[in-house]
């Protein structure tokens, strides 16, 4: 939509596999074979309880299912000291099976633990469960995630669409799809979240904020004119301004190789509104891809030019056959036309009679000034035409 930038890595680490999810119930076939197979390449397992009343019977589950294993339970509840040597026992290869709370999610880095069973998974959290997983699989075995869930007993629709979701979106750097879709269960508030109605889930939320700027500016310099509290130099009568040209104005391939970084500037550069933005835009450029060509040069000062023109009340603004036209809003806004801005513009008209001229066509008015060959020339007129007195 346009109301933030997002880059996500999608790139995994080299020897690099997805990690294998199985949602599945909680019964001895799935937690011997789970085990057994990941001793048998001497590797290491995670069985993860959200309480700890039920880590202990999971232990003996465990031990009676494979008795060969090594078995040891960390949860929040023990002493630092034995929490600290259980953990680093169980990193030296001490165990072979962990039964631990919700806290290895966080900060615990174990390439030979490569598989982990997550019991009642329907009761975590979306970005929870993504985080747990992300606990196995991080050297080059294939790596297996079991999410047990107890048998014939009904789902929550949102706790059917966690599990759907983590076990849908299993490969490589698929972390932000996963994000989505918890963004997209959970809700982000009426503005920004999946509960929109109205015109603003028909336009997208980049739109619906620009028309309904130009609704207040038209009822503020038409309907409220009277009772405008800010002064005639502050208002903005029209909520912006199109910019045309013949000109060559652009980035060009041999400054910026890449089309899709050429687009991504393009795309900044219209978003661009202040002048210490547009200046930290261009001191970028030079450090990334060296000297300015003058092409682009002139590009640059097409924010100054459309934020002037904006302020001029001017709707748009074409720079075509060495003349500048610009066109001003209909006659309906009465509030403009006897603005300060408009006087100031009608005083550089009688101060250049021999460039400029007026014109009016289907009840819209616009200037043509001559001589205008480049947009400094146009940023320049329009400045003089602001510092200018009213008529």
């Amino acid at each position: 939509m346009g109301a933030r930038d997002l880059s996500a890595i999608t790139t995994p680490p080299p020897n690099r596999y997805p990690i294998v999810t199985t949602v599945t119930s909680l019964d001895d076939d799935t937690v011997s074979e789970a085990i057994n197979f990941e001793m048998s390449r001497n590797g290491q397992v995670f069985i993860i309880n959200n309480r700890i009343e039920g880590l202990n019977e999971l232990q003996a589950m465990v031990q009676r299912l494979v008795p060969d294993a090594r078995t040891v339970v960390a949860h929040g509840q023990m002493s630092p000291e034995t929490l600290e040597k259980t953990i680093i026992d169980f990193a030296n290869h001490d165990y072979d099976v962990l039964l631990a709370t919700t806290i290895i999610e966080s900060g615990i880095d174990m390439p030979n633990v490569n598989t982990i069973i997550i019991n009642n998974a329907q009761n975590f959290g979306l970005s929870e469960l993504h985080q747990l997983r992300g606990r196995v699989g991080r050297s080059s075995r294939k790596a297996f995630c079991y999410l047990t869930i107890p048998p014939h007993q009904p789902l929550s629709p949102t706790s059917r669409r966690r599990l759907q979701a983590i076990e849908g979106f299993s490969d490589l750097g698929s972390g932000i799809h996963i994000a989505m879709q918890d963004l997209d269960i959970r809700g982000a508030g009426n503005l920004l979240g999946a509960e929109q109605s109205g015109f603003i889930a028909d336009l997208g939320y980049e739109t619906y904020q620009k028309i309904l700027k130009e609704a207040v500016t038209e009822l503020r310099t038409e309907e409220f004119s009277d009772m405008a509290e800010t002064s005639d130099t502050d208002t903005e009568y029209v909520a912006d301004c199109v910019i045309e040209s013949d000109m060559e104005l652009l980035l060009p391939a041999d400054y910026v190789p890449q089309e899709s970084e050429r687009i991504a500037l393009y795309q900044r550069l219209d978003s661009i509104d202040r002048e210490l933005d547009l200046k930290e835009f261009k001191e970028q450029l030079i450090d990334r891809f060296g000297a300015i060509p003058p092409e682009t040069a002139e590009l640059l000062r097409i924010p100054r030019l459309r934020r002037l023109a904006r302020r001029l009340g001017i709707e748009k603004v074409s720079l075509k056959q060495d003349t500048m036209y610009i066109y001003f809003v209909d006659d309906s806004n009465k509030a403009y036309y006897q603005s300060d801005m408009f006087g100031r513009l009608l005083n550089y008209l009688q101060r250049n009679p021999r460039r400029c001229s007026i014109r009016e066509k289907n009840g819209r008015r616009s200037f043509a000034i001559a001589h205008v060959s480049t947009v400094e020339e146009a940023v320049d007129i329009l400045q003089t035409a602001i510092n200018m007195p009213a008529l």
